[in-house]
C-alpha cells in the first residue's frame, strides 16, 4: 500500500539455465571420478535450489535493459505492501494513458509510493509505448513532461525531494495550499481497509482533484465496494492488483471513468 523506487544496473552474470558443455569421459575413466555422497548431493541440490530462487526473484524485478525498480523495505507497522512488478507496470502504463489525452498532465500519488517510483522509471512507459505500438519518439512526451507528486507519511521518501509531501490520512486536509485542486489524475491506495481511513481518503481525493475533470483510481480491498462508490462514485474494473507479499484480502482497482478494453473494463454485475 505504500512504497518507492530507485534503479540499479546489475552486472552481466551467467545464467543458472546456461547450458554447461563437458568433455566425453572413456569407461576406463570413469573409474577414476569421485562420486559425491548421497548427503553432499542433496546438500548441493539444496543450494542451487536456493540459487535459482534468487535468480528468479531478481528477474522479476529486472526490465530486458539490466534495470530494476528497487524498493525500500516494506514497514508493516505503517501497513506498508508494495505492488508485485505486474501491478505496477499496469498502473504506470494506465496512467500514462490518460496524461496523453489532457493538454496539462499531473498526477498525484497518495500513499502509492511504488507507483511513483514506476512512473518516474524509463522501462515503465517504454513498455506500455511498446505494448501499444506508439512511435518511441512519444517517450519524450510523456515521462519528463508529466510532474508527479506523492503523499506519504513515511518520511524515508523526503528523498524524492520537492516531490514528495507529508502526509497523515488523519488530518486529510493538511496539505499546502498549492495543491488544492490541481491534480487532472489522482490515485489513492489507502494504508487500512477500515471505513474511517476510507472516509479521510476521500476528502484528501476531494482537496487534490481538479474540479470538473479529474480522473480517480483507487487501490483498496473488495470488502470497500460499496463505500468506493458512495463517498466517491468509484466502479470496479476486471484487474486485480497483486502485491509482493501475499496478502489474505481480495484488492480491487476502482476508477471514476470506465477504462473500455484497458484493465479488463469495468465490472457491470457488481
Amino acid at each position: 500500500m505504500t512504497s518507492t523506487d530507485g534503479n540499479l544496473v546489475k552486472e552481466p552474470k551467467a545464467s543458472l539455465n546456461d547450458t554447461v558443455v563437458v568433455n566425453s569421459v572413456s569407461a576406463d575413466e570413469e573409474d577414476d571420478i569421485p562420486m559425491l555422497s548421497s548427503h553432499t548431493l542433496e546438500a548441493l541440490k539444496e543450494f542451487l535450489a536456493e540459487q535459482n530462487q534468487a535468480a528468479a526473484a531478481a528477474e522479476e524485478s529486472v526490465d530486458a535493459d539490466g534495470e530494476e525498480v528497487s524498493l525500500v523495505t516494506e514497514n508493516w507497522n505503517l501497513s506498508q505492501f508494495w505492488y508485485n512488478r505486474q501491478t505496477a507496470e499496469t498502473i504506470a502504463a494506465e496512467v500514462a494513458a490518460l496524461s496523453e489525452t489532457l493538454i496539462s498532465p499531473r498526477v498525484v500519488c497518495i500513499a502509492c509510493p511504488t507507483l511513483y517510483a514506476y512512473l518516474k522509471s524509463f522501462y515503465a512507459v517504454f513498455n506500455y509505448l511498446q505494448c501499444n505500438r506508439h512511435d518511441i519518439g512519444d517517450f519524450q512526451k510523456i515521462v519528463p513532461g508529466v510532474p508527479t507528486q506523492l503523499l506519504e507519511f513515511d518520511k524515508r521518501f523526503e528523498q524524492y525531494g520537492d516531490d514528495f509531501t507529508f502526509y497523515d490520512y488523519n488530518q486529510p486536509e493538511d496539505l499546502p495550499s498549492s495543491l488544492k485542486h490541481s491534480f487532472p489524475i489522482v490515485v489513492a491506495d489507502p494504508p487500512y481497509l477500515s471505513k474511517e481511513c476510507l472516509d479521510k481518503i476521500a476528502e484528501t481525493v476531494k482537496f487534490l482533484s481538479k474540479p470538473g475533470e479529474s480522473l480517480l483510481l483507487l487501490l483498496t480491498g473488495e470488502v470497500q465496494t460499496m463505500l468506493a462508490g458512495e463517498l466517491l462514485g468509484l466502479r470496479p474494473c476486471g484487474f486485480r492488483p497483486e502485491h509482493s507479499s501475499k496478502l489474505g484480502n481480495e484488492f480491487r482497482l476502482f476508477t471514476s471513468y470506465d477504462p473500455s478494453a484497458r484493465l479488463g473494463g469495468w465490472q457491470h454485475d457488481i
